[in-house]
């Protein structure tokens, strides 16, 4: 069932050109950049503005075009980044009064669309991440290997940037090695990272298609990149994927959850029983999960053997290390001895 439009008629006062034409935007960008931020269709002649599109949207996109029009008589008028403060104001501001709506009906299905291949969450824990990643912008699946984690999260950044609900993907990796001293790697900084991002490649390629994927890394629409070359960015309408964040120390977690800005949407994946930094040093994974556990507005799912989806051996592989990982710590009376050898669990 298609979603009821509404239409709201706006006269912005007094009618002046030139400042009508700042708020608009060099070809109408402004106006473009209020219609994907809030998914709406904003039209106008002259200082009337017609606005087409969910109710949420309508009543969001009002107090926006008013407040903007009102900083054009500023000195300097408005730009795309004043536009993304007043837009983030705006939904902050609604939603402290009116209950957000998700940017998804959970009474339907949840399945993600993706130009190749459609990806449907199985079990309760996969839909349960998947909801998460839509309703928060900041996300967390830790959890065993093959249990979907990185997997479910490419799909929903293609899913985002197929519907310009974002306008770049950025993949990241911390680029440890699992347990062995690979030397020196020849090559250029893609080649040499490469070997550590290959599974995000994988399931891009399978859903996107290997030419798609290949123009769209050249226009730097998808970015897959290690993390120590985060530092010092913000990234905006993004949709950012943080993979194997068990591998990240306290710093750098902290370092990557503050590049997000506005219109983005973070998901970091990682399994704590597969920690491979020196020993010593805290998994930043294992801190964060203690740290924000109670923040507001970030979502956590915690994955376990009975949601690997790859061979069935490798369900009774991670059931087994952790029967093993159990008798460990009972044995030891002190988990702190086993996280200075790398295995860190979370209470």
């Amino acid at each position: 069932m298609a979603t009821q439009n509404y239409t709201q008629r706006l006269v912005l006062e007094p009618d002046n050109t030139h400042r009508l034409a700042n708020l608009c935007g060099h070809l109408n960008e402004h106006l473009q950049q209020i219609e994907k931020s809030l998914g709406l269709k904003v039209q106008n002649r002259g200082n009337e503005f017609k606005l087409t599109g969910s109710k949420h949207a309508v009543e969001l996109a009002g107090p926006v075009l008013t407040k903007l029009y009102e900083s054009t008589a500023n000195e300097g008028g408005i730009n795309p980044d004043i536009v993304h403060l007043v837009l983030k104001e705006a939904e902050q501001s609604h939603s402290a009064t009116v209950e957000k709506k998700p940017r998804y009906d959970f009474d339907k299905p949840l399945i993600l669309k993706t130009p190749n291949t459609s990806v449907k969450p199985r079990g309760a824990h996969q839909q349960d991440y998947v909801e998460s990643i839509y309703r928060f912008d900041i996300n967390f699946g830790i959890g065993p290997a093959g249990t979907g984690k990185t997997y479910l999260a490419v799909a929903a950044a293609v899913e985002a940037l197929v519907q310009d609900r974002v306008q770049r993907i950025l993949l990241v990796r911390p680029a440890v090695e699992a347990g062995e001293k690979l030397g020196f790697l020849p090559g250029d900084l893609s080649q040499k990272v490469d070997p550590y991002l290959r599974p995000l490649y994988d399931a891009l390629y399978e859903m996107m298609g290997v030419e798609r994927v290949g123009r769209l890394i050249e226009k730097n629409i998808i970015e897959i990149a290690p993390l120590a070359y985060m530092r010092g960015r913000t990234l905006n309408n993004s949709f950012i994927i943080l993979d194997e964040s068990q591998n990240t120390t306290t710093s750098q977690m902290k370092m990557f959850l503050t590049r997000l800005g506005f219109g983005s949407t973070a998901v970091i994946t990682g399994d704590v029983t597969q920690i491979d930094l020196p020993k010593g040093t805290r998994s930043g994974l294992v801190h964060v999960t203690q740290v924000l556990k109670d923040i507001e507005g970030i979502g956590f799912t915690w994955f376990d053997s009975k949601d690997v989806v790859r061979h069935t051996l490798v369900q009774r592989i991670v059931e087994a290390y952790d029967r093993y990982d159990q008798k460990t710590i009972t044995s030891l009376g002190n988990q702190d001895s086993l996280q200075e050898h790398g295995h860190e669990r979370d209470a």
